[in-house]
């Protein structure tokens, strides 16, 4: 079977590999489609990886189950997801699933972009969710990502009519407009370097933009609000300027959501005085658990979040280089989506 190898930052390799061969209680997936993250054009966090079957996002077609399998069989369409947790660990109990060493430890065999997935029984039985027929096989590969903003935006607080500030406005920061806006946000900011992806945050419904290539962020958001600041901030690129920003673009009171992961060893300059007197929860959000998948599905399956908000280019498999370079180059690129 062919596979989709990356060897560094935009250094994709269609490979070879012998298709997995299943143990009891796995799932042999045939994929249909993976969408490409964030993540993985994040040249710090692709290199600590790397090489790697790179992919994550992953829709298929069970074509064989192991012995002992219940609930799924040959031909259902599913989303298997990467991580699993154990669901009985300390972790497990308070819900924090990914600190759970089993999440840590699991993932798909050989990973996302491979034309035969192996599920592990565990990934099975935990987190594999078959797909209605009304959600498409594209519209399934942002079950993981809106799971993640799912999770971030439950983090944050109350939605319902808070006002949000979205710092970056790729495929997570829009999703993240039409959540808040689904759960009753009643103004939402996006800000961006990129004016592509700002025009595609008004589309999405977004109220003001920013664009940070020609505006003061925290002082734009300051006057949209009439100094007030904003009730969440989501801090979406992986830097401490990111998060130094939307710190001092929050409301008093204010829940400020780191979204992605910074370099190690960077560290952050806060003024604790002011943090303190202003009550300013500075909350990091990382993936996503079995209880967020379902909720992003539901969500899928009603229309609230598709493929044709946020997809706008797709790829064959086989020019999955091609869509590498896209997704890490384009600013106009939202979500990228590979099509086996």
């Amino acid at each position: 079977m062919r596979v989709a190898r990356a060897y560094d930052y935009l250094d994709v390799r269609l490979e070879e590999l012998p298709t997995p061969t299943l143990k009891p209680g796995d799932l042999l997936v045939r994929t249909r489609a993976c969408g490409i993250c964030s993540g993985d054009v994040t040249p710090w966090y692709i290199r600590k990886k790397a090489p790697i079957v790179f992919g994550h996002e992953p829709v298929g077609e069970v074509v064989a189950c192991g012995e002992g399998v219940e609930g799924i069989s040959p031909g259902s369409r599913v989303f298997v997801h990467h991580h699993v947790p154990c669901l009985a660990c300390p972790w497990c109990d308070r819900g924090e699933f990914v600190q759970c060493p089993t999440w840590r430890a699991t993932a798909l065999e050989p990973g996302g972009m491979a034309e035969f997935i192996r599920v592990p029984q565990i990934n099975a039985r935990v987190d594999t969710l078959v797909l209605p027929e009304s959600v498409t096989d594209v519209d399934g590969t942002l079950v993981e990502p809106l799971a993640c903003v799912v999770k971030s935006l439950r983090r944050a607080g109350l939605v319902q009519g808070a006002s949000v500030l979205i710092v970056g406005l790729g495929v997570m920061g829009q999703l993240h407009i039409l959540l808040a806006r689904h759960w009753g946000a009643e103004l939402i900011i996006g800000a961006d370097l990129q004016k592509p992806r700002c025009a595609k945050a008004l589309e999405l419904g977004a109220d003001q933009v920013i664009d940070a290539s020609a505006q003061d962020v925290v002082g734009a958001t300051l006057e949209i609000t009439n100094g007030r600041g904003c009730d969440i901030v989501i801090a979406g690129p992986a830097t401490t300027e990111a998060l130094d920003l939307a710190i001092r673009s929050a409301a008093r009171g204010a829940t400020v959501i780191q979204f992605m992961g910074t370099p190690p060893g960077e560290r952050l300059s806060l003024d604790t005085h002011d943090v303190y007197f202003r009550e300013i929860r500075l909350v990091p959000s990382y993936s996503c658990g079995p209880q967020e998948t379902r909720i992003a599905l539901d969500l899928i399956a009603q229309g609230v979040v598709t493929a044709r908000h946020v997809v706008t280019h797709v790829f064959p498999f086989e020019r999955v280089a091609q869509a590498y370079a896209t997704a890490a180059r384009n600013p106009a690129a939202i979500k990228v989506v590979v099509c086996f």
